[in-house]
């Protein structure tokens, strides 16, 4: 293929959908390109930037003929900042691609090809909803914004129209008040969150803790602050409690991942008993607080890492929660879980493409898939929140 193109080529191509990590799939003669910030039916002329035997990925130089779901983005950094890649497009075409990204990696990595249909959750809020922030500082350069596309260098943002109001109005503040003498170091970050109310900010230099804050949704109240986490469209956050727990009754329920208690308090209404396992000291604290304001007493909080946990114990539980980061689960979580042999079963992820190769090992384990519900907690992003809901057969 090295004697038919080579990196610099320029190619006419058209988009056919997007795929996993929010590329837009076009073809050329015996060559799959790959070309980020694009919509379906784009008619583009690329430069390839990378190529791999018949895979190429490249880069926008001209839209010749913009497809019919292609819109202007609101953003004026949009394209060099690495935060947002799906604002060239509607939100129906957002939403449609993130259904064909999930189902793209259940087929393609899971091979599962029998599922329910996948539902779709909105946000309420297209944009100004983004809720928690990371904000880099090049002291050097005194800029103050995030990083470029696919680089570790910082864009000085003076605005960002995904943030909820209080984190914006956070940004420009600090931006108007920065002393940069007080930032000796060549990069900093930054951490902030708060969608009403109080708004909770850490830097890596700084020498007081995060203030709290607390988040309220169906009677449950969690505290939290910048330095743990929590989930950053808030607005969804019910929906994302209902899919991922509604119905869920018995003894005794495990909750993995179970940061600062979002899933453990509701599951504590319902269960005899709940444990509830996270390793980051900081949401353990937060947790523990969370549930003595509710006066509950039949849950255990457990400062580990989940794969050491079930490595060291056996659990009992007839339902089991799981809602790894990004990074996914621990080697060996999900073969202790179904060895566990829990009746019910409620993945939360937002990864498709390590959630599918759970979701491959869970079935082979003896694992129904009954439901599947995408929630779009990440507008203008390629990222999805996805809940599976499995039986044991």
């Amino acid at each position: 293929m090295s004697n038919i193109y080579k990196v610099g080529d320029v190619l006419d191509v058209k988009v056919e959908k997007i795929v996993p990590r929010g590329f837009g799939l076009a073809f050329a003669e015996k060559l799959t390109v790959f070309v980020p910030l694009t919509a379906p039916g784009d008619e583009l002329r690329v430069r390839i930037t990378e190529l791999k035997k018949r895979t190429a990925f490249a880069e926008i130089i001209e839209v010749n003929k913009p497809g019919a779901e292609r819109v202007e983005p609101l953003c004026v950094y949009f394209g060099a900042c690495g935060g947002c890649n799906f604002q060239q497009m509607s939100y129906e075409a957002q939403l449609r691609a993130k259904l064909d990204i999930v189902n793209d990696c259940l087929q393609r990595i899971g091979k599962i090809d029998l599922y329910p249909d996948i539902a779709i959750i909105p946000s309420p809020r297209e944009y100004e909803y983004r809720s928690r922030a990371r904000w880099q500082l090049d002291s050097a350069g005194r800029k103050f914004g995030y990083f470029r596309r696919d680089s570790h260098e910082v864009i000085d943002v003076e605005g960002c129209p995904v943030l909820a109001p209080p984190l914006e109005h956070t940004l420009r503040n600090i931006r108007a008040t920065m002393e940069w003498a007080n930032f000796p170091r060549d990069s900093e970050v930054v951490s902030a969150c708060g969608d009403g109310g109080s708004v909770s900010i850490r830097s890596s230099i700084g020498v007081e803790p995060a203030v709290e804050i607390t988040y309220s949704a169906d009677g449950e109240v969690y505290g939290f602050s910048a330095e743990a986490f929590f989930q950053a469209n808030q607005s969804l956050i019910p929906s994302l409690v209902e899919c991922a727990t509604v119905g869920a009754t018995g003894e005794t329920a495990l909750d993995l991942y179970s940061g600062v208690g979002l899933f453990t308090l509701p599951l504590a209404r319902t269960f005899a008993e709940v444990v509830s396992v996270e390793g980051d000291p900081i949401a353990i604290e937060f947790a523990k607080t969370n549930l003595r304001n509710t006066g509950m007493s039949n849950v255990r909080v457990l400062r580990s890492g989940v794969g050491r946990f079930l490595a060291e114990n056996t659990p009992k539980a007839d339902f089991v929660l799981v809602d790894p980061p990004r990074s996914g689960t621990e080697r060996g979580v999900i073969a202790e879980i179904a060895a566990m042999g829990p009746e019910n079963i409620s993945y939360v992820s937002c990864e498709p493409s390590i959630l599918s190769r759970d979701l491959r090992s869970l079935v082979d384990q003896g694992y129904r898939i009954d439901a599947i519900t995408a929630l779009d907690l990440f507008p203008q992003t390629h990222h999805v929140e996805t809940v599976v809901r499995l039986s044991k057969t």
